[in-house]
């Protein structure tokens, strides 16, 4: 299986990395802010960078709809997981019309509002998961993950 894990750089990437036991076993490759270089942690992994700032800026929202384009039908991965947050709806966008399913994950708040990439992708997401219970009034439709983070 081979994995797209797209997420804006900082804590959502933070959530996704920790998720390592779980990609780790698989082929992937991850798209995220070029910010992500001074961090290190993806040092050893396969990484494109996408356009930033990418939250309410449309002209960045259409380059990372063609980058998407472009790295989804170069990669051809089988799932895409994203956390969020900005750089995550083109990458949904661009995979729903290629046919590869797609996870999102509203990540635990301890105040249980929605995301607006969470507002956005959760009747596009083909699996959508929440890590407070109290999100699934909001999102009837998801699956409680837990305090996994």
């Amino acid at each position: 299986m081979k994995i797209c894990l797209v997420s804006s750089p900082g804590g959502h990437l933070y959530k996704t990395y920790r998720l390592k036991p779980w990609w780790e076993k698989h082929n992937r490759f991850w798209v995220t802010g070029p910010i992500t270089q001074q961090l290190g942690i993806l040092n050893q992994e396969k990484v494109y960078y996408g356009h930033f700032p990418e939250t309410r800026n449309l002209v960045n929202f259409i380059k990372n709809l063609i980058l998407a384009w472009k790295i989804l039908n170069q990669e051809k991965p089988d799932i895409l997981f994203s956390a969020g947050a900005g750089i995550a709806p083109p990458f949904f966008l661009i995979a729903k019309l290629l046919g590869i399913k797609t996870i999102f994950m509203e990540t635990f708040v301890f105040v249980p509002e929605t995301t607006l990439s969470g507002q956005m992708l959760y009747l596009l997401a083909d699996y959508f998961l929440v890590q407070n219970k109290k999100l699934l009034k909001r999102y009837p439709k998801a699956k409680y993950w837990g305090h996994c983070l």
